[in-house]
């Protein structure tokens, strides 16, 4: 009876929620001492807000081959899924100026550049329009291991002669766009990773168009308790074996794990979003909570 109700909940789990209401920030002294303390988090360690970017980029210049393939594996192909999800919410339209950011990969950019594309061509039966000629993808990562990994995957897929896509190394708490550039922002498993995850948003909002629309996929926090259980021990047991299985390396798949973990679970980011500017706040959890899509609108 226990694992049926669990499933029932897991099932329902996908049901998108509206946030309507800041939250109580939450905080506590040593909580402050930490922040005052210039030190942030690496998975379960603490260090300087300094090094933690030279953590994570040895992390992803580590797996940037095996990405891909450890994507699948990890999430037992269920990844393809949740970035169509996205691509879904998003509804990408020709003659748009979108920014994919900590995007290396190329996966959620492919993604947009199809369905704009797919969208054109009905519309026209599949001849070229101005609109299209004025779409315009860029792919960011502060990665260059990853976005080599996207261009060679790009060359594969035919995008080499492409004039719409665009790769970029930039950070994603810096970005080198113009203000109010951008019809849309994504970012894909990808945020928990920045080291101010409040001055990321805030370049979000600021390189947005009015009407521009934010959306995040990120690994969450599981809300079904027999589930979080099998969760947790696939996390802690399978995902860092398989690591150093098929890429050599257990410890960046144990750093992806616990950042997992350290990363502020749903309503909280939503109240992080809603705090940068935007509007119509909202998230939906897929899989019991195990990733999320937040979106919101810059008016």
């Amino acid at each position: 009876m226990a694992l049926r109700a669990a499933a029932a909940r897991l099932a329902s789990s996908s049901l998108r929620r509206r946030h309507g209401h800041l939250l109580p920030a939450a905080g506590t002294a040593s909580h402050a001492a930490f922040l005052h303390a210039h030190a942030t988090s690496f998975g379960f360690k603490q260090v300087r807000e300094d090094e933690k970017s030279k953590l994570v980029g040895n992390v992803f210049s580590s797996v940037a081959s095996s990405y891909d393939v450890m994507n699948d594996l990890m999430s037992a192909g269920l990844h393809r899924l949740w970035k169509d999800r996205l691509i879904s919410k998003l509804n990408p339209f020709p003659g748009m100026k979108h920014l994919d950011v900590a995007g290396g990969t190329g996966d959620v950019a492919f993604r947009v550049v199809e369905r704009i594309k797919s969208v054109s061509h009905r519309a026209t039966q599949g001849t070229l329009t101005d609109m299209e000629e004025d779409t315009h993808i860029y792919v960011c990562d502060i990665n260059p291991n990853m976005l080599e990994v996207g261009k060679k995957r790009a060359a594969e897929k035919g995008y080499n002669e492409e004039q719409c896509l665009s790769w970029v190394q930039g950070d994603a708490e810096a970005l080198s766009f113009e203000d109010g550039s951008m019809d849309g922002y994504t970012i894909a498993f990808g945020i928990r990773n920045v080291t101010h995850i409040e001055k990321a948003l805030s370049e979000a909002y600021r390189i947005l168009k009015k009407g521009g629309r934010f959306l995040c996929l990120e690994l969450s926090h599981v809300d079904v308790p027999i589930f979080k259980d099998i969760y947790d021990v696939y996390s802690f047991s399978v995902i860092p074996a398989v690591g150093e299985l098929v890429a050599g390396d257990r410890q960046s798949y144990q750093y992806l794990v616990e950042s997992i973990r350290r990363f502020p679970k749903q309503e909280k980011f939503a109240q992080m979003i809603q705090e940068a500017g935007f509007e119509a706040v909202e998230y939906e959890n897929l899989v019991g909570g195990v990733v999320a899509i937040h979106s919101g609108v810059k008016l």
